[in-house]
């Protein structure tokens, strides 16, 4: 009697054993069919990043930062004054070059006007006395010539008064030379050669002008600034970037993709974005541009059979219409 309870017993407790395990295998199968359900496999996340042109602001002009009238973050329109460099040196070189062409036009006025009127009557003179003479030797030798004819004198008096008379016709020409050269001033060489002085010294001013020009740098377009590179009293080198002005009118996004995804991204499609920091504001770029970046960013195939090499294109897209608070730097998520 005891042993048939006993054996009652065990066949109780198997049978719930096995109730327990059926419904325990029931559970989890339904939890996996469940499970099977309700996961989805996750869309590829393909992000961009915002950027745009940035214009660096740099001058001719070697000095010191004087002043600068922007601050990084201000708005700025293409023409307004940034900053202002100082160079005592340039100054001096202006007013060594504008000495220098005082000199060469000082010059050049002189060669123009000629001899003084003095150098002028004095070479009339000359040429007055020498003529005077010339007068008077000819008739000497006239007289000296109608004696000789008649034999009232020799062959020798007659030849002195010819010698004495050449002399005073040559004297003539040559102060008649003096006094055209008074009239007719310097050679058209010399002049010629003094304009070319006093143009080059002209040159050496305009030169150190157009370096002074920069002394006021301006904004080359219309843009934020972005960074500021010296302080004021700092000095700088000629070609020194000042600062760099971001050309946020001109903004665009660029998407690192693999090259099996360009299929759904050909030039100028557009295509459907959501901007993160904007509370997900939704909008529509335009594919631009398209070029492969390099051997560095190829993905590299992991298995011997069945995969490949995929390179990486950097794609860039502009909006079709300018989206407010838009800034550089900006994740910019595909859908």
């Amino acid at each position: 009697m005891e042993n048939y309870e006993q054996r009652t017993v065990v066949r109780k407790k198997d049978k719930a054993l096995l109730a327990a395990l059926a419904i325990f295998a029931i559970v989890v199968a339904c939890i996996a069919i469940v499970g099977v359900l309700l996961i989805r496999p996750d869309n590829t996340v393909t992000q961009g990043q915002a950027d745009c042109d940035a214009v660096r602001v740099s001058g001719k002009l070697p000095g010191r930062v004087e002043r600068l009238y922007v601050q990084p973050g201000d708005m700025v329109h293409k023409g307004d004054t940034l900053a202002k460099i100082y160079s005592s040196t340039v100054d001096a070189k202006l007013y060594q070059a504008q000495s220098m062409q005082n000199a060469a036009a000082a010059q050049t006025d002189k060669v123009d006007r000629g001899a003084r009127d003095e150098v002028k009557k004095s070479a009339q003179g000359l040429l007055q006395q020498a003529q005077a003479a010339e007068t008077i030797a000819r008739k000497t030798y006239q007289r000296m010539q109608s004696l000789y004819e008649q034999g009232v004198i020799t062959e020798q008096k007659r030849d002195e008064a010819k010698a004495a008379y050449d002399a005073a016709t040559a004297q003539v020409a040559a102060a008649k030379s003096q006094y055209e050269m008074a009239l007719n001033g310097a050679q058209a060489e010399d002049k010629r050669a003094s304009r070319s002085m006093t143009n080059a010294a002209r040159g050496s001013v305009m030169e150190v002008k157009s370096l002074l020009e920069d002394q006021y740098l301006v904004a080359p377009c219309d843009g934020e600034v972005s960074e500021i590179y010296p302080q004021e009293g700092e000095l700088v080198a000629m070609g020194t970037p000042i600062m760099s002005i971001s050309k946020l009118g001109d903004m665009w996004v660029s998407f690192s993709v693999r090259e099996e995804m360009l299929n759904n991204l050909p030039m100028g499609k557009e295509i459907d974005v959501v901007i993160p920091a904007l509370d997900g504001k939704k909008t529509k770029l335009k594919i631009y541009y398209i070029h492969d970046m390099g051997s560095y960013a190829t993905w590299q195939a992991t298995k011997a059979y069945g995969e490949y090499d995929s390179k990486t294109f950097e794609v860039k897209a502009r909006p079709l219409e300018p989206i407010e608070n838009f800034r550089p730097g900006m994740s910019v998520i595909l859908q």
